[in-house]
Parts: structure tokens; C-alpha cells; sequence
């Protein structure tokens, strides 16, 4: 097994190096771009799938079937309403593109779609799936995933379609997009670089000082041209240069992100790039963004001053980076993921001045506790759950099974129980402690078993600490008004 010190590939290291002495430091986004997407050494590139108990990390879809469950609730209301303002109804409506961007190997697009099938087939049959993903490998094993419900597969592409009318969902796809790192000095905002530097130089060549601002002040970037190593041995390191594109104070400047001498934060220009297109794209419809982040007044504060980027591997992150010249996140290239938190005050404001109306944000738990108070099935289906698991039954309560036994991204010591996240869903319908009764024993352990699963896949999902409040939803619109949706009736708040 190796570990995250050892390599997956051959020399990547030496590989990165190579670009760089060819084409001089990479921006901490280009060096992203290319260890997690680059055809040969990309992490993401090189895998159908990353997450889950075989993976590096978890997510809401690892949980189980229940997330896209949830997630099915709520688009299908999205699609009713597009086909109420059309005077149609769902049989006659038109065809409902659903957009999944950053989809892996379809996992979550076929939870969906299993659950239209079962609960709202006139839905199902007006549904045009639309896959987005930039790994080949991952697109490879989408159909296999989908299998009975392939057949509402209309295309599989690294790129949004040009043109689509119904809902797009993202979930966790902003944070992996690569991103820009600066650092604040008392002489101006300083941009990070990756630099090589060989445990062998040749006499009197210039050796990069990490702690030093290098290249020419009059240049984009820092050089290391005059850097000529002889030996195989490359070392990746970081350095310090003014920034490569105006941009980066241009966008820290709009959202009035005041940072400090020393504070050293991520800048997501390819989030705010890939809002604007989708929004352009999207010619009536929703955009549903999940994931894991704040608003630019918290991320760009002290709280985040030494920046969010970081590095999952084995179900275990990265620390305290020690070392900035050699931080975590730069070991080990294409053989761990990368990621650092949302701004989503920047991605809102970009897709706002597209034309989007902002209709929801907030966090994971009230959004999915809006849907499950909202549908009257989910709500019986896991009031039964709560009841079963209060009768003390003797099978293990499954939250580390459903959990995938590991530790999703964002979300580190979460509590183990939410038992009171549910009582405001109490009601009438609610089933007594006597649901089981007339239930051949076989039968009512096996259901017992599963709705306990359930039950802790649930609480994963809205536990607070964890994914429930660490998972940001932000809900857009155009051309639909400014309707009541179901994921928005609990309550609209971010912690």
C-alpha cells in the first residue's frame, strides 16, 4: 500500500520539474490543473472514482442512495413548476434537461433517476440526462453505473451543453477547480508559485529562495532560466512572484477583502468562469451549487488566514502546512486530491450579473430538512427509522457503514448523533412505536436493519459539524420568477 509520502506514478515530481524548466513556475493553478487533470498524471484523470471507502475521502453520494433521493424531491418540484408556467401538465410538458456537472461516474445522477422511476415515473419520462466530466475514465464507467436507467443518457462530455432548459447540480465540482494562491506583504499582494529546485545545481547558477520575491518585477512571473539542474533528483518548491494576471486583486477588490500583511488566501477565478458560462447557457431553469465553503466575508478573515488548500489522501487530511516552501498539497502530485472552499459570494455575484436570480442559500441541513418535512413518504420513512432506532434494537446503528467508515471532505470530529434534527418533522402522520406490528419477525428485523442504515446515512447528512453545516446550497434561477421551493421551506440559514 503506498502512502501519501510515495508516489502513484512514476517521477511526477521530475515530470512537473521538467514543465517548469521549460515553461518557467506554474501558478498554484496550473500546477492544480495539471496533478489532478492532466491525461497522464491527473488524480482525477487517471480514476472512474476517488471517493468512498476504497477512495481518499467521502462525500454526500458515498453516504448511499439517500442524498439523490433527497436531491430528486426537490428537482422534481423544479421540473412541475417549469411545466405549470408552460400550461402543461408533466405528461405534456417538454422535455426537462438534467444537467449533472462534475459527475464522476454518474453515481449521484443514477440515484436520482432510480428514485423518479419509483415515486414520479411522468417525470422520469421527459428527463434528458446530461453527463459533465473531465475525466475519460470516469465517462467510461457512466453507463455501466446507470445500467436500467441509461436510457435516459443523452450525452457525456467534459464540456456543458451548449444550450439546456430544466436544472444543473454541481455538487462538490467548485472546490476542485484549480485556484490561485497570494499572499499579502507590506509591499503588495504577492502571488505562490511551483518552483523546482535540484539537490544539485551547477556552480554559480542562481538558487530560487523560496522566502525571496524572484524574477524580474517587470515580468508576469518569476524565472528560473538561469536554473540548470544535473541531476535527476528534482525537489518541488514554492516561491514567491507578483501576481500573473490582474485579476487576482481586481477580484479581491470587488468583494472589499481586506487582507493582512502575512494572510495568505485562494482565489477561485475558474469558479466564478464556470458560473458565468453555465448561467449563459441555461436558457430557463435552475442551478443548484452544493459544497463546501462561506461567504467571502468569513473565508477572506482571520479565521482562514493561512488559506483553505489542502489535501485528502487515505481519508485523512492534511495539516498545518510547517513549511510554506513545501506545503502539503504540492507532495505527492496526481497521487492525492487537492481542494480549498468556496467563495460563494464571489460565484453568486458572478451569476446574478449573468441574468440568475439568487432564490436560496444555506446550509445542507435545513435544505434537506425542507425537503423531508415537505414530502409526506420521506417523512413517514424516517420517523419510522427514528422510532426503531429509539426501541433500542440490538443491530448496530450502521453510522459507520453508512458513512463509509471514513471522514468526508470539510468534515473532521462531526458529532455522532443528531437525534433532535428531526422533531420539528413530527406530527399527525407520525408513526407510533407500534409500527411494526402484524410484521412476520424476518421481515420486520431486515426492515429494522435497513431503516437504521437509513437512519445514519441521514444523520451524516444533517449533522451538525459536519456535512450538514459544512455544505453550502445555493439555489439559482432564471427565467422561472422567484418561486416558494420545497429544499427552502425550513428555514433559510448559514452557519
Amino acid at each position: 500500500m503506498t502512502t501519501p509520502s510515495e508516489s502513484r506514478i512514476p517521477n511526477p515530481e521530475s515530470r512537473l520539474a521538467e514543465r517548469i524548466r521549460q515553461r518557467g513556475p506554474l501558478t498554484v493553478a496550473a500546477f492544480m490543473e495539471l496533478a489532478l487533470y492532466d491525461p497522464e498524471l491527473g488524480y482525477y484523470a487517471r480514476a472512474a472514482q476517488r471517493s468512498g471507502r476504497a477512495g481518499d475521502f467521502f462525500t454526500s453520494v458515498d453516504i448511499g442512495p439517500l442524498f439523490g433521493e433527497l436531491l430528486e424531491v426537490q428537482i422534481e418540484e423544479m421540473f412541475r413548476l417549469l411545466a405549470a408556467e408552460s400550461g402543461l401538465g408533466a405528461e405534456l410538458a417538454r422535455p426537462f434537461d438534467l444537467v449533472e456537472a462534475g459527475a464522476g461516474n454518474a453515481r449521484l445522477s443514477t440515484d436520482i433517476l432510480r428514485a423518479a422511476t419509483r415515486e414520479h415515473p411522468d417525470f422520469y419520462a421527459r428527463i434528458r440526462l446530461h453527463l459533465v466530466e473531465a475525466s475519460a475514465a470516469a465517462r467510461g464507467a457512466q453507463r455501466a453505473m446507470l445500467a436500467e436507467v441509461a436510457d435516459r443518457l443523452i450525452s457525456s462530455e467534459s464540456w456543458l451543453p451548449a444550450s439546456f432548459e430544466g436544472m444543473l447540480v454541481a455538487n462538490e465540482l467548485l472546490d476542485a477547480l484549480p485556484v490561485h494562491q497570494v499572499v499579502m506583504r507590506t509591499d503588495g499582494l504577492r502571488e505562490i508559485y511551483v518552483s523546482h529546485q535540484s539537490s544539485v545545481i551547477e556552480p554559480q547558477s542562481p538558487v530560487i529562495s523560496p522566502q525571496s520575491a524572484v524574477g524580474d518585477q517587470q515580468s508576469s512571473r518569476p524565472t528560473t532560466d538561469d536554473a540548470r539542474p544535473t541531476t535527476d533528483d528534482w525537489r518541488l518548491t514554492t516561491v514567491e512572484g507578483p501576481p500573473s494576471t490582474p485579476a487576482l486583486a481586481e477580484y479581491l477588490d470587488r468583494i472589499a477583502a481586506r487582507l493582512e500583511p502575512g494572510w495568505r488566501v485562494e482565489v477561485n477565478l475558474r469558479a466564478v468562469e464556470w458560473i458565468r458560462d453555465a448561467a449563459r447557457r441555461l436558457r430557463r431553469g435552475f442551478i443548484i451549487v452544493i459544497d463546501y465553503g462561506h461567504e467571502a466575508r468569513v473565508l477572506y478573515s482571520a479565521s482562514h488566514s493561512a488559506g483553505t488548500l489542502t489535501t485528502f489522501y487515505g481519508h485523512h487530511s492534511a495539516g498545518s502546512e510547517l513549511r510554506p516552501d513545501a506545503p502539503a498539497w504540492m507532495q505527492s502530485a496526481g497521487g492525492q486530491d487537492i481542494t480549498a472552499h468556496v467563495d460563494f459570494t464571489s460565484v453568486r455575484r458572478a451569476a446574478e450579473a449573468e441574468g440568475l436570480t439568487t432564490l436560496g442559500f444555506l446550509d445542507q441541513t435545513y435544505f434537506l430538512l425542507g425537503l423531508l418535512q415537505s414530502d409526506d413518504r420521506l417523512r413517514r420513512t424516517f420517523l419510522h427509522a427514528r422510532e426503531t432506532s429509539a426501541r433500542g434494537s440490538s443491530e448496530r446503528d450502521g453510522t459507520s457503514e453508512a458513512s463509509g467508515g471514513g471522514t468526508p471532505r470539510a468534515l473532521k470530529n462531526a458529532g455522532s448523533s443528531a437525534s433532535g434534527s428531526l422533531e420539528p418533522l413530527r406530527g399527525a402522520n407520525a408513526p407510533s412505536s407500534s409500527v411494526g406490528d402484524g410484521i412476520p419477525a424476518a421481515m420486520e428485523k431486515s426492515t429494522a436493519r435497513a431503516d437504521l442504515k437509513r437512519n445514519a446515512a441521514l444523520r451524516t447528512l444533517l449533522m451538525p459539524g459536519g456535512l450538514g453545516s459544512s455544505h453550502k446550497v445555493l439555489i439559482l434561477g432564471k427565467n422561472v420568477g422567484t418561486p416558494s421551493l420545497m429544499g427552502c421551506s425550513y428555514r433559510m440559514r448559514v452557519t
